[in-house]
């Protein structure tokens, strides 16, 4: 082999040896470097919250611990992209203003997660938590969640806080954490079995279970445990406290000498007569104290004894007789001690009271129909602690796959005045099902059972405005998660709520629901004033299409104030506070924030209230439309004789964008 043959192959030896160590150097950086991206994950996450500084994070190394507690923030974290933390083990946001709903996927996407406390927040919804194995501790005591599901796949967990929240029943598999030594149910109103519910109770060192509505039997020892506190207003009558409880025998004193054997003092001398002169002197007094404490007692419970019965003998004479039947349980559900917490009553013998569908005259459904659709009318079917003005609301799907809402009215609420007359009360269901608009929600059917009166309405997959303006968050997520039912994950609508055409959609859409109503449904009878128009009472449709609901009642006694309220006037003004809430994406307003709010308008500032995830995505024009529908919402605020009327609000609505999103079947709407 030629010379320069050998050198060649030494070079390309001597190149391969330097190159591959700089290559593995710079693969081992990259990896080293990966974390460098947590920084822009966490900016992501936070985008949409106010008061956010982003933490110091190290550029070279992942985000282990994420704490940020009582930092005054307010707003919706972007879960989707808090779950681009793959190393993070520690989340702490406690004692926040923090709003929306923690989807299902972002335990599935952040499988590092220890610790989570989320406690003393705004955060609403169903909490959904997919399995997590390795989640030691959760906490979101303090909020607003109204279940919580799927804590079966958190099987290392070791504590769990969901105090303070709407839940009304025992999350499902709760029982199946067998490493749970912490546990706080406490002040949700929750229903449940005790212990049967709950993980075995061996394990648990700590336990509260106080205001909640238990059933069941608690020891005396497990009292003991946990302490009396652990099971402050745990339930109502069908939680039993047994007074039976293993109790540890005593020692046995050690036996006495045997018969005929003494002992002797230091002299020598026995101590055999002494012994027996102190027992003798012992028994008596024993005796005597024996006798005197059976004495006391026996006296003490002669009193009790007596004061039972004259509290008895009181107590029936003050209810009359009642006891009997407040002990017999309702049909289908009881009714709550809290007046959010109001459950059907059935009638007796009204189970066959008949279901009216006006679209569907042939389908034959009864109330026993309607209470195995809702599950007996059970808090798994009720959709929200309260119904609006109407009462509790329950979803059932009927035959034929038709989704309703189940709503409870009262014979006031009904139109019905006091005489609970049931041909008034179908007289006056047929007039609210004669409206019919696009952006009003029709009314299906009804069924009167006694004094029940049950109205049934479409069921809003979206849910209400309120909910996506500040339970949900905004932007569309990059986290596949469609099958967690999350309405944030499954959106397969690409507009968001925080875009601005789409929440200018919304003002117009409710402006011309209340116009029709107040013109006297389009000139085909009497106009109807809402009386209550707030977010929560706007449903969106699955093409974010408004529609009004909880109308057609009479205003509620309240004075003044609800007289003002329950006129074309009132709902002007309610409407211009809804659309200042639509701009500033700002909730609770009262009259102190609509001055506020009118100040900031008057004195031409009023970009400075738009909610910044509107305004950091709008252009230019954009801005000009979001100022102009501030100068609606001021001047439907005026006084009230000053006010616009809704017809004259919708054609402002409509000239401040010149060509918003029509949905389909509304062309041929009035206005």
């Amino acid at each position: 082999m030629p010379l320069h043959v050998h050198h060649l192959l030494l070079l390309l030896l001597v190149l391969l040896a330097t190159s591959l160590p700089a290559s593995a150097t710079s693969s081992n950086a990259s990896s080293s470097c990966a974390g460098r991206h947590d920084a822009a994950a966490i900016a992501a996450a936070f985008r949409y919250v106010r008061n956010f500084r982003p933490p110091s994070v190290r550029p070279c190394q992942p985000v282990r611990e994420l704490r940020l507690p009582s930092r005054n923030l307010t707003g919706a974290v972007s879960w989707a992209a808090l779950a681009n933390l793959s190393a993070l083990a520690a989340l702490d946001l406690s004692g926040n203003a923090l709003q929306g709903a923690i989807p299902g996927g972002f335990w599935r996407a952040a499988p590092s997660l220890r610790t989570v406390d989320v406690s003393r927040n705004q955060l609403g919804g169903a909490l959904r938590v997919e399995e997590s194995p390795r989640l030691l501790s959760l906490n979101v005591s303090g909020n607003r969640f109204t279940g919580v599901e799927g804590v079966d796949g958190l099987s290392g967990l070791v504590a769990l806080d969901v105090s303070a929240n709407r839940i009304r029943a025992v999350p499902r598999g709760l029982r199946r954490l067998a490493r749970v030594t912490q546990l706080d149910l406490s002040r949700n109103a929750m229903q449940g079995r005790f212990p049967g519910d709950l993980p075995p109770l061996g394990g648990v060192r700590s336990l509260n279970v106080s205001y909640n509505r238990f059933s069941g039997v608690v020891d005396s020892g497990t009292v003991k445990k946990f302490g009396h506190s652990a099971f402050a207003h745990a339930g109502n009558a069908s939680l039993v406290f047994s007074e039976h409880s293993t109790i540890t025998p005593p020692r046995r004193p050690s036996p006495s000498p045997p018969h005929g054997k003494s002992k002797k003092d230091g002299s020598g001398r026995t101590t055999e007569k002494k012994t027996t002169r102190r027992s003798k002197k012992r028994r008596h007094l024993s005796v005597v104290a024996v006798a005197v404490i059976c004495g006391v007692s026996s006296l003490a419970m002669l009193l009790c004894l007596v004061g039972c019965v004259a509290c008895g003998v009181l107590r029936c004479r003050k209810k009359g007789g009642k006891d009997d039947e407040e002990e017999k349980k309702p049909q289908w559900g009881e009714k709550g001690e809290d007046e959010e917490d109001v459950v059907v009553t059935a009638t007796k013998g009204a189970s066959g009271a008949p279901v009216v569908l006006f679209e569907r005259p042939l389908m034959q459904l009864t109330l026993a129909d309607l209470a195995a659709a809702t599950s007996g009318f059970g808090r798994e079917s009720q959709l929200a602690e309260r119904g609006g003005r109407s009462g509790a609301a329950y979803r059932a799907v009927l035959p034929g796959d038709l989704h309703v809402v189940v709503r409870v009215v009262e014979g006031a609420m009904a139109g019905l005045g006091e005489d609970d007359n049931p041909a008034a009360a179908a007289t006056a269901f047929r007039e609210l099902a004669r409206l019919r608009h696009p952006n009003i929600l029709p009314l299906l059917g009804y069924c009167i059972a006694g004094k029940e009166k049950l109205l049934l309405y479409e069921y809003m997959e979206k849910g209400d405005l309120h909910r996506w303006l500040h339970e949900l968050p905004a932007g569309q997520p990059d986290m596949d998660d469609t099958g967690s039912g999350d309405i944030w994950e499954a959106a397969e609508d690409k507009r968001s709520i925080s875009d601005w055409p789409t929440r200018h959609r919304i003002a117009l859409g409710v402006a011309r629901g209340l116009a029709f109503l107040h013109q006297g449904w389009a000139g085909g009878g009497s106009a109807v004033v809402h009386g209550h128009l707030v977010p929560t009472n706007v449903l969106l449709g699955d093409d974010l299409e408004p529609r009004i609901s909880d109308f057609g009642h009479p205003p509620p006694s309240g004075g003044e104030d609800a007289a003002a309220a329950a006129t074309p006037e009132g709902d002007v003004y309610a409407f211009g506070v809804l659309v200042l809430e639509l701009v500033t994406g700002q909730a609770g307003w009262d009259e102190a924030s609509v001055s506020w709010a009118r100040g900031i308008v008057r004195d031409g500032k009023g970009i400075d209230i738009v909610d910044p995830r509107v305004r950091d995505e709008a252009a230019a024009e954009a801005e000009r439309e979001l100022v102009e529908c501030l100068r609606v919402g001021y001047l439907c605020t005026a006084h009230s004789d000053k006010r616009p009327t809704m017809q004259q609000v919708v054609g402002v609505l409509k000239d401040i964008r010149a060509a918003p999103a029509t949905p389909p079947g509304a062309q041929s709407q009035p206005a």
